[in-house]
């Protein structure tokens, strides 16, 4: 190098240094967090999963294309209070006793020994914040703010618990009456521990998703300069469907692809926000949903993409759901991963990410993080347990294989949907001892119990230590390691 052309270097050099120095340095240890997590959405119910026409996600399609996508993808439960104590705490619901879908008159919520995902991070220092859905509990103790939140904003359990679950859409009173007695109260709106309305009319729902937008913004902005963890739980696409004027009769799918669109919306004002902010290159954005659709509101109910059954059943259709990661400044864009994985491995895995301290009881999340980074020849989830009802082991999962064990559950089968906004019947069956492949029958189509004697085997090994670690109502066992929720007295 001559002499002469050093100070070209060295103001070359500066420049540069300059340049890179306003921009603050990509701590991947301290991430900023989003998890959105839908309710009642299928497998099928986005353009980037298979959606049919008539509405599309342009802004889930992207976050999709700059992320990672798996496709074998499980809720903790087909059902909401205990898939959102298991998306929560890692653990399967019945082992921290959560299952169902609590209501108004639940005097149980989650525990105080249990972590929550916002105390799991909150180690870390970073601000937490939740809107929507919370249903692990609507009385003070088991609210958000006492749970490691430090903002809630939103409904304590499903919009349709309400004496108004389906005024509106044409039933009479006697109807109204007989599938929401008497006493039911209205459907309360919370602000941290502080009722500030009801949404007495179901046309009150119609902004909620708005609503929750605004305030997602709100804490995004203003905690930006620090990590964060936002919570963002819809309310939609439980029915009844609810959607703001801007949406309505915007798709072709009717008043279910008006709300998806406008879910879509909401989606991309966090998107917009993220990148308004310079955020998005070190925040993980987490996208899934709590269960598969109530598929006996047939126009008002989602898509399974084909698998078999809806919520509330076991089958594929009940319990595999979309899951999208992006994460700019880790995650490879545009990947594709088969791996079996569930919403019980979030909570580890944003453990492993932030290097925080587990909680000392057993949990049952597995760390994603290397398939989040590329590895998709590793195996995080070897196994995976459907269960239902307070503690029903009803199949478990090994690899592609499924095994389902006989119980009796609810089915969409043979009998016909509404298609108007009310729920039609349910028909009731009881299953066999069955295998599937689910590599060449995601459809669960084929029982091919006889072929694979050795499979079951390996499987009932699975089905065998379950049972002894959490029991089964199907066959009687206790279980050696549950755990009860929190319980208030009748006079508290």
């Amino acid at each position: 190098m001559s002499v002469k052309n050093i100070p070209i270097c060295l103001a070359s050099l500066a420049a540069i240094s300059s340049f890179t120095g306003c921009r603050k340095p990509v701590d991947t240890t301290t991430p900023n967090i989003v998890l959105i997590f839908m309710d009642d959405m299928g497998y099928g119910d986005l353009t980037c999963f298979g959606a049919p026409a008539g509405y599309r996600t342009p802004n889930i399609d992207r976050l999709a294309a700059g992320g990672l996508r798996f496709t074998q993808f499980y809720s903790a439960q087909a059902v909401s209070t205990a898939s959102r104590a298991g998306l929560m705490t890692g653990c399967y619901p019945n082992r921290i006793g959560l299952t169902g879908a609590i209501n108004h008159n639940a005097r149980h919520g989650i525990n105080e020994t249990e972590m929550t995902m916002a105390e799991l991070l909150k180690q870390k220092g970073y601000a937490t914040g939740m809107v929507g859905k919370w249903h692990l509990g609507h009385l003070k103790p088991f609210l958000p703010l006492q749970n490691g939140f430090d903002d809630f904003l939103g409904l304590p359990y499903s919009n349709d618990m309400s004496t108004l679950r389906y005024q509106g859409y044409g039933y009479d009173p006697d109807t109204v009456k007989s599938i929401n007695p008497s006493g039911t109260p209205p459907l309360p709106f919370i602000d941290g521990n502080d009722t500030i309305g009801y949404m007495d009319k179901l046309a009150s729902q119609d902004e909620l998703t708005t609503k929750y937008t605004e305030r997602a913004i709100s804490f995004i902005r203003k905690n930006h300069n620090d990590p964060f963890f936002l919570y963002f739980a819809h309310s939609m696409v439980h029915t009844p469907l609810a959607v703001s004027k801007r949406f309505q009769g915007k798709s072709k799918q009717g008043r279910f692809g008006d709300v998806m669109m406008e879910v879509d919306w909401s989606v991309g004002e966090i998107m917009k926000t993220l990148d308004d902010l310079d955020l998005t290159s070190n925040t993980l954005v987490i996208f899934t949903s709590d269960n598969g659709p109530w598929l006996n509101f047939g126009a008002h109910a989602g898509n399974t993409g084909g698998l078999r059954e809806g919520k509330g059943v076991s089958y594929e259709g009940g319990q595999r759901v979309p899951c999208i990661m992006k994460w700019p400044a880790v995650i490879p864009a545009g990947t594709v991963t088969g791996q079996l994985g569930s919403t019980i491995d979030v909570f580890p895995t944003l453990a492993d990410i932030t290097q925080t301290s587990m909680p000392v009881h057993m949990i049952d999340g597995v760390s994603m993080l290397p398939v989040l980074k590329g590895d998709f020849e590793c195996e995080p989830r070897k196994s995976f347990c459907y269960y239902y009802n307070r503690n029903s082991l009803e199949a478990v999962r090994m690899g592609t294989w499924k095994l389902v064990l006989p119980h009796p559950y609810r089915t969409y089968v043979g009998v016909l949907p509404r298609d108007d906004g009310k729920p039609g019947p349910y028909g009731n069956e009881v299953s066999g001892y069955e295998l599937y492949d689910l590599r060449r029958d995601p459809g669960e189509n084929y029982n091919v119990i006889t072929m694979y004697p050795e499979i079951v085997k390996q499987m009932e090994v699975i089905v065998n230590e379950a049972r002894i670690d959490l029991g089964d109502d199907l066959c009687g066992a206790e279980g050696a390691n549950r755990r009860q929720p929190g319980k208030l007295a009748p006079t508290q």
